[in-house]
């Protein structure tokens, strides 16, 4: 039935806007209650999955320029969040990495809503874990794309 599935994509699609809005107020009301911006949480989150990162991927992963990204990194080296180092190979770039003995400090918040989605999971299958991955996955893919597209198309003035 072709109205059935136009409106399980539609309850889809108003679930995922909505959980996106809830995730950016969670992160914000986060990131003020630890003193930081969303932008510095965004940047910390980032060098907790990937270790450590230039300072160019960090703006690329950001989506700040590369001068707000060196305001922000100077402000996370300063309150001890991050070291940032001269890559040995090449001087002009700075490796950025989170310092591990803050990241149990920016885990804390998230500690129950850890545990509340790990609860989430156990009642689905594999199967359905497999499949909320890939939808996940894709979603991100499309983010990104959509993030070069904007990046292409100058902002209309005004």
């Amino acid at each position: 039935m072709p109205d059935e599935r136009a409106a399980a994509i539609a309850d889809l699609m108003r679930a995922g806007r909505e959980m996106t809005r809830l995730s950016t107020v969670f992160r914000s009301t986060i990131a003020d209650r630890l003193g930081l911006t969303v932008s510095d949480l965004e940047c910390l989150d980032f060098l907790a999955d990937a270790g450590s990162a230039t300072a160019g991927q960090v703006a690329a992963r950001t989506g700040l320029t590369t001068g707000a990204v060196t305001s922000m990194l100077r402000r996370l080296q300063q309150a001890g969040y991050v070291t940032a180092e001269r890559d040995p190979a090449d001087r002009r770039r700075v490796i950025v990495t989170l310092r591990p003995e803050r990241a149990a400090e920016l885990e804390r918040p998230y500690e129950r809503f850890a545990a509340r989605a790990a609860q989430l999971a156990e009642g689905y299958s594999a199967g359905e874990v497999r499949l909320l991955a890939r939808h996940f996955a894709r979603m991100q893919a499309m983010y990104l794309a959509e993030l070069d597209d904007l990046r292409d198309v100058p902002a209309r003035p005004g």
